[in-house]
């Protein structure tokens, strides 16, 4: 019996996934989980075998996934997105996951990937495979993305500098260089647009 944790913020649909995969004779849906927090919590209580996370919930499915490869390493995740972005399987993958496939996947699908998990495999749903292979390379550096992602729309250029031990002149060079790598007027759509491709 492969022994499951569900982990998603919306009951509607956690319910639903924990009545369907507990018509398959070899799972048992043992904990579920409305947050990333109450999902690690619960992993550590009850120890599955598998854990489906939901990508977007407070504490997200990859920090979940990073945080149980941290203090349950025999827990595999599979994580279910409705609102995949390629990068966001580079970042899963990198954080351990086993498994990741959309929302709107078929329950008998899902079934067979808990267990090719459980056996030690992995599954990448194809068509987010195919668009990850054609995503477009983040033109920013490393400095770069950590400047944006200081620079709220309302955080002053001598606070980030603070933050980031670094001159103001320097973070505006920074910031200068990431408008027109971007090709955006301001702070804010600069970040939209690394978040939009999966880069923040």
């Amino acid at each position: 019996m492969i022994r499951l944790l569900l982990a998603d913020d919306e009951e509607l649909i956690r319910v639903a996934l924990a009545a369907l995969l507990g018509l398959e004779a070899d799972l048992d849906v043992v904990a579920q989980a409305a947050d990333g927090h109450e999902a690690v919590e619960s992993a550590l209580r009850h120890r599955p075998d598998v854990a489906v996370v939901d990508l977007r919930m407070p504490l997200d499915g990859i920090e979940v996934t990073a945080e149980l490869a941290r203090v349950l390493p025999s827990c595999a995740v599979v994580i279910l997105t409705g609102h995949a972005r390629p990068a966001q399987l580079h970042r899963a993958l990198a954080a351990g996951a086993k498994g990741f496939l959309p929302k709107g996947c078929k329950g008998g699908t899902l079934a067979d990937v808990i267990r090719r998990v459980h056996g030690g495999g992995r599954y990448v749903d194809p068509g987010l495979a195919a668009d990850a292979l054609s995503m477009p390379e983040c033109p920013l550096t490393p400095r770069e993305l950590d400047v944006l992602r200081c620079a709220e729309p309302d955080v002053p250029v001598s606070l980030i500098a603070r933050r980031l031990h670094l001159s103001p002149g320097t973070v505006r060079n920074h910031q200068t260089a990431i408008l027109a790598k971007l090709r955006v007027g301001s702070r804010t759509e600069a970040a939209a647009v690394a978040r939009d491709n999966g880069w923040l």
